[in-house]
C-alpha cells in the first residue's frame, strides 16, 4: 500500500469514527460531564484527561483540509480510530445516555447515540435522513 493510500484510508476511517461536528464537539468539551471523565496522566491528578485533550485536537483536525494534515495528525487519527473501536466493543447494556462510557467516547468525537457522519464528498447527513441512503449499486467506490 502506498503512503497516499494509507493516508486516504486513515482519513476515511477517522471521518467514520468521529461523528460529531467541530462546533458540537467544542461545546461538548466545555461541559462538566466532559471534564470529569477519563484517564489522567500520572502527575497530573487535577489536569486535563487524555480524552479531553484529544477532543481539542480532533476539533482542529476536523477544521483543516486533508492536504494540510501532517504525519503526526494521521498518527493521532489512527489513535482515535482505535479508541472508538475498542470502546464501542465494550458498550454497556441498557440506556447509555448519561453514562461515563458515552461521555468518554464523546470526548474522542464519537457520540454512540448518533449515526456516523456521511463520507467526505457524499450527501450530507440531513440529506440522508430525508431521502435515505442511495442503493448500494449507486454508491461510489469505498462507500
Amino acid at each position: 500500500m502506498r503512503k497516499g493510500d494509507q493516508g486516504r484510508d486513515t482519513y476515511r476511517e477517522f471521518t467514520e469514527a468521529v461523528n460529531m461536528r467541530p462546533g458540537e464537539l467544542s461545546r461538548w468539551l466545555e461541559t462538566e460531564e466532559s471534564q470529569h471523565v477519563g484517564w489522567r496522566r500520572k502527575g497530573k491528578a487535577s489536569g486535563e484527561s487524555v480524552g479531553h485533550e484529544s477532543g481539542r485536537r480532533i476539533v482542529g483536525l476536523l477544521r483543516r483540509k486533508r492536504s494540510e494534515l501532517s504525519e503526526a495528525d494521521f498518527t493521532h487519527m489512527r489513535k482515535v480510530i482505535g479508541y472508538v473501536r475498542r470502546h464501542m466493543a465494550q458498550r454497556p447494556s441498557g440506556d447509555v445516555r448519561a453514562t461515563k462510557w458515552r461521555w468518554s467516547l464523546m470526548n474522542w468525537g464519537h457520540d454512540p447515540l448518533k449515526a456516523p457522519l456521511p463520507p467526505p464528498g457524499g450527501p450530507s447527513r440531513r440529506a440522508l435522513e430525508r431521502h435515505g441512503a442511495p442503493p448500494k449499486e449507486r454508491r461510489g467506490p469505498g462507500r
